[in-house]
C-alpha cells in the first residue's frame, strides 16, 4: 500500500518517495495547452502547491516523474522551458519592505541558477529583466508559476494601511507580465482569494479566471470515483476500525469531507482532510483545526449574522469579482476560504444573470465553524464548548432534562451581561448556533403537513423533537407549556412514527435571562 502524501507539496518528492498520487495530469494538460495566463482560487490546503509543483516538473521536462500517469505519453518531453516559480508562502510578509527583500532574493536565486546577472534594483524591473534574459539565453519562452499570490495581503488584513502598501507592490510586480507577452509560454497564479481586477490585476486583459470553470472544477480535490479507486484499501481499514460496512463507511466519509464545488455539478473531497482521515482513522475536523480562522470568526461575530453559513445564500456571478480589501464582503470571504461552496447554479427568472446558491460543504466545516464561533460568542475556550456538546448530546440520548438544562444555563450564562435583553438579533444568533452545535436540523429543513418544527435531533434509535420559545419578559414555565402543547397539537412526532425509534419531546424556554427546558418521552 502506497504511503499517504500528507503535507507533501513537492511533486518530485511525492513520486520519488512512492507516495499515492491521484492523477490530475489530464486536467493539467488541458489547461497548459489552452492559453497563456490563468488564475485559480481554491481554499487553503486544497492541493494548489502540489498542482504548481506538478506543472513545474512538466515544463522542465522531467519525464521520469510521470511514469504510469496519463501525461507520460501525451506530452513532448523534448521541449524544456525555463521556469520562474515564486511561492509567497515561503517569504517574509510582515512589512512591505520585508516582502520586497524576499521577492528580490527569490528572483536573484533563480537568476543565479541560470547563470544570469540582474542589473536593475527595483523589484518589478528585476522581474521583467529576468523574464527577458531567460527567454534570450534559453531560446524558449518562459513559464511563470506563482503560488499563494495573495498571502502578503491576507496576512495583513488587520492593518489596512500596510495591506494597501503591499497591494501596490504586488500590483506593479504583476503588471510586468502585461508587457512581456511575447516572452511568456504559460503563466499560472493561484491563491485563496480573488481580489477585484482593479486592485491587483488591472491591465492583464488576457488573464483567464478558471475558479468557477466547469472544465477545471476537479483539478484540485478528489472526486467520488477517485476516492473509491485510489483509496480502496484505506477505506477497508477504516471500515474495519469503525465496525461498519464498506458502503456505510463511504457514506460517512462523504458526509464529513465531500461537498466542495465551484460549478454546482462536480463535487470533490477536501484532499487534506481525506488524507488525515485515512492516516488517523478518526472522523473529526482535520482541515479546520490546522488553521483556526480568527479573522473570519471575528468578522462573523462583528456582523452578528450566523445565517451567513446556517442558511443558503444566493449571489449573482458578478459578486465573486467584487472582493476588495477596503470593503470585505463576508459572504464572498466565506466562499473563497472554503467555509461555503457552490450548491447549485441557475439562471435568473428576470435576466440572463446566473445565480449561485452557496452553502456549507460538509459536516467537518459545519461542526468546526459552529463551535469556534459559539466559543467566541460566549467567551469560552474551545475545550469547554466541545465538552458541553458531548455532554448535552449524551443527555439527550439518556433523556436527562435536568442535566441538559444545567449545561444550557451554564453556556448562556457566559454571554456578556450588557447584551442580555438589548439585542435580540445577537441572542437569536446564539440560539441558532447552539441548535446547530447539537446537530439539530433547524427551521425549514424539517417541515410537516401541519407546520414547521423548530428543530429535530436524530441519533441512531433516538429522535428528539424540540420547540423553542423566546420572550424578552415573561415566565419560563408558561413558555414550556406552550412549546409542548404546540408539539402535541400539531402532532410533529407522527413524521417519525413507525421508524422504531425512541421519541422525546423537548420544550426549551428563554424568558429574558431565565432558561428552562422540559422533556417528555412519547409512549
Amino acid at each position: 500500500m502506497q504511503k499517504l502524501p500528507i503535507g507533501i507539496q513537492s511533486f518530485a518528492k511525492l513520486r520519488n518517495d512512492d507516495c499515492l498520487y491521484v492523477d490530475k495530469t489530464k486536467d493539467i494538460h488541458r489547461l497548459i495547452t489552452s492559453g497563456t495566463i490563468f488564475f485559480l482560487s481554491r481554499p487553503r490546503r486544497f492541493g494548489k502547491s502540489l498542482l504548481v509543483s506538478t506543472m513545474e516538473a512538466i515544463f522542465k521536462g522531467q519525464k521520469e516523474l510521470f511514469k504510469g500517469l496519463w501525461i507520460e505519453n501525451n506530452w513532448d518531453w523534448t521541449q524544456q522551458y525555463p521556469v520562474i516559480r515564486l511561492d509567497f508562502g515561503e517569504m517574509a510578509l510582515h512589512t512591505p519592505e520585508a516582502l520586497v527583500r524576499s521577492l528580490m532574493a527569490s528572483l536573484k536565486e533563480i537568476a543565479q541558477a541560470h547563470e544570469i546577472v540582474l542589473e536593475t534594483e527595483d523589484v518589478a524591473y528585476q522581474f521583467r529583466e529576468l523574464i527577458h534574459k531567460l527567454h534570450q539565453s534559453k531560446k524558449q519562452q518562459v513559464v511563470v508559476l506563482i503560488d499563494e499570490y495573495d498571502k502578503p495581503i491576507i496576512d495583513n488584513l488587520t492593518d489596512l494601511e500596510r495591506a494597501n502598501k503591499i497591494r501596490a507592490i504586488l500590483h506593479a510586480f504583476y503588471q510586468v507580465m502585461k508587457a512581456a507577452d511575447e516572452h511568456l509560454r504559460f503563466v499560472f497564479l493561484t491563491g485563496v482569494s480573488k481580489f477585484s481586477k482593479v486592485s491587483i490585476f488591472s491591465g492583464l486583459n488576457n488573464l483567464r479566471d478558471i475558479t468557477l470553470d466547469e472544465q477545471y472544477a476537479t483539478i484540485c480535490g478528489y472526486t467520488q470515483a477517485e476516492l473509491e479507486s485510489n483509496f480502496d484499501a484505506h477505506i477497508e481499514l477504516l471500515a474495519a476500525k469503525e465496525q461498519a460496512t464498506k458502503q456505510k463507511t463511504i457514506d460517512e466519509i462523504r458526509c464529513w469531507y465531500d461537498g466542495y464545488s465551484w460549478d454546482g455539478f462536480n463535487f470533490v473531497y477536501n484532499p487534506f482532510s481525506t488524507l488525515l482521515l485515512f492516516a488517523a482513522r478518526v472522523f473529526k475536523d482535520h482541515w479546520f483545526a490546522t488553521g483556526s480562522p480568527t479573522f473570519l470568526v471575528n468578522l462573523l461575530k462583528e456582523r452578528n449574522d450566523v445565517k451567513l453559513f446556517l442558511e443558503p445564500i444566493i449571489l449573482p456571478a458578478a459578486h465573486f469579482d467584487s472582493f476588495d480589501i477596503q470593503a470585505i464582503d463576508p459572504q464572498v470571504l466565506l466562499f473563497q476560504t472554503g467555509y461555503l461552496t457552490v450548491k447549485k447554479i441557475e439562471k435568473s427568472q428576470f435576466s440572463s444573470t446566473m445565480l449561485y446558491t452557496l452553502g456549507v460543504p460538509n459536516e467537518e466545516v459545519n461542526q468546526a465553524l459552529t463551535i469556534h464561533l459559539l466559543a467566541s460568542y460566549v467567551a469560552a475556550p474551545l475545550s469547554v464548548v466541545s465538552s458541553m456538546q458531548e455532554q448535552m448530546m449524551q443527555q439527550l440520548l439518556d433523556g436527562d432534562p435536568q442535566s441538559f438544562e444545567r449545561n444550557l444555563q451554564a453556556m448562556f450564562a457566559r454571554i456578556p451581561n450588557q447584551l442580555w435583553g438589548k439585542d435580540e438579533k445577537y441572542y437569536h444568533s446564539m440560539l441558532l448556533l447552539w441548535l446547530n452545535m447539537l446537530n439539530f436540523k433547524v427551521d425549514a429543513e424539517v417541515n410537516t403537513d401541519k407546520g414547521r418544527i423548530d428543530a429535530v435531533w436524530t441519533w441512531q434509535e433516538r429522535v428528539v423533537i424540540a420547540e423553542v420559545k423566546y420572550v424578552v419578559k415573561g415566565t419560563s414555565n408558561k413558555l414550556l407549556d406552550e412549546a409542548l402543547a404546540q408539539i402535541h397539537a400539531r402532532r410533529y412526532y407522527e413524521r417519525y412514527a413507525g421508524e422504531n425509534k425512541r421519541i422525546a419531546l423537548l420544550g426549551v424556554a428563554f424568558a429574558g435571562k431565565e432558561i428552562a427546558c422540559r422533556m417528555e418521552e412519547l409512549a
